[in-house]
């Protein structure tokens, strides 16, 4: 039986969630859009931050993955404490590190320290979103997962659209260093509303016996093919966000037009999102996010041949589609294959995938790029993640092939 099933058998246990369920899920849509808002006014300003410090392109790219690394590895722990000590500690703590870093970081005047800060704010990243996601998952049936991403999701790809726009304006009428104090007291409103406004969610999940899923990681077979599609997509999504604005300025853009950039990218990944998350919960969602997946591939190879504004563009929107295709449907097909009492679990090792692909982007392609040049870099980043986004399509399909022949054991 397909998770595409499941879901149509769940919707006919389950009515569509009320409206003391949608007010909880605006409420985390508010609180992600404000922290995420705050977290990316950073992305076209940090690299620029470091090498006015004396960093080069190498080590920016091992400052992003200082970052990165810390919000891969902690993810999981904090998805397991959510799970145990309940959401609210895990949030307003994440929060705290994240607003604490990003007021410190005008203070750092050279690469280790900037780096060192830098660890701080993937801590208190990795402690929030999955943590959020979960939040999220916890108020509706498994039925409306995707649909319910898709909002949440939405709510936090605007904030990504206009994060860096208005990071790169900040960064041009107040100054570079500037931006992160805007960013900290962003982050500082979101801990707020969390003290304030986030309601407690339920104890007991609505499907908490809809489904006997795999308790083991490595028997979840659907799972590891989730975790492999999002560590590909998100090799490439680091190669853009930590290396895209040094080749941007090296063809002659300033600060701004980099921010135009990044928001086409994020704008287009934020009009994808809703559609296709009411759609991931009617279809296969390993054709939807195999699709996503190979248009990011393509997106990334690309943006090494871009000689201006007009191709950057175009690639960061094609990167857009991918991931508001691709991405959409991963996240729900993470909720949908964990039992319910694991799903804090699920969505840490799905934001660990996020963060570890990021870094190990950030960690290797600068020396390539060193070595070799943008095209060079972004080709290779490129090929990464259409190799993964193969080897997803196969471990999906083989894990699917495989619950059928069980389906079929069990009728005999």
């Amino acid at each position: 039986m397909s998770d595409t099933d499941l879901d149509i058998d769940l919707t006919r246990q389950y009515r569509t969630p009320g409206h003391h369920q949608s007010i909880q899920v605006l409420t985390c849509c508010v609180i992600g859009f404000i922290c995420f808002l705050g977290a990316y006014m950073r992305i076209p300003v940090l690299p620029l931050l470091a090498s006015s410090i004396g960093a080069g392109t190498a080590q920016i790219g091992l400052i992003n993955a200082a970052f990165m690394l810390s919000a891969g590895i902690l993810a999981v722990p904090s998805g397991l404490l959510s799970d145990r000590i309940g959401i609210r500690p895990v949030l307003i703590t994440g929060l705290a590190l994240m607003s604490c870093a990003s007021l410190l970081i005008p203070f750092c005047y050279t690469p280790l320290l900037l780096g060192s800060v830098y660890l701080i704010f993937g801590m208190g990243l990795s402690a929030f979103t999955p943590t959020m996601m979960s939040s999220v998952a916890r108020v509706v049936p498994r039925s409306h997962v995707g649909r319910a991403y898709s909002w949440y999701t939405t709510a936090v790809y605007l904030a990504m659209t206009f994060g860096p726009a208005s990071g790169g304006w900040f960064g041009k009428a107040l100054g570079i260093r500037e931006v992160f104090f805007v960013s900290g007291g962003l982050i500082v409103a979101a801990l707020a509303a969390v003290l304030c406004f986030l309601p407690t969610p339920q104890e007991q999940p609505h499907d908490e016996h809809a489904e006997q899923l795999p308790t083991g990681i490595l028997a979840n077979r659907r799972l590891l093919a989730a975790l492999v599609g999002t560590l590909g997509g998100c090799f490439g999504f680091g190669m853009f966000i930590s290396f895209l604005p040094l080749h941007a300025r090296a063809l002659g853009l300033n600060v701004g037009q980099i921010g135009i950039i990044f928001a086409a990218q994020a704008l287009v990944n934020v009009l994808l999102r809703i559609p296709f998350g009411h759609l991931s919960d009617r279809v296969d969602r390993g054709v939807m996010s195999g699709i996503g997946l190979v248009l990011c591939a393509l997106a990334v190879g690309a943006a090494g041949l871009a000689h201006g504004m007009a191709t950057l563009l175009i690639c960061a929107c094609v990167l857009g589609a991918g991931m508001g295709i691709g991405f959409t449907a991963l996240s729900a097909l993470v909720v949908v294959v964990m039992p319910p009492k694991q799903r804090g679990l699920g969505l840490g090792l799905y934001n660990s995938c996020i963060y570890l692909g990021m870094m190990l982007s950030s960690a290797t392609m600068g020396m390539v790029i060193k070595a070799a040049g943008f095209s060079t870099g972004f080709f290779t980043a490129g090929a990464v993640t259409f190799i993964l986004a193969v080897l997803f399509s196969y471990l999906y399909r083989d894990s699917m092939l495989t619950l059928k022949m069980q389906d079929q054991q069990a009728q005999r």
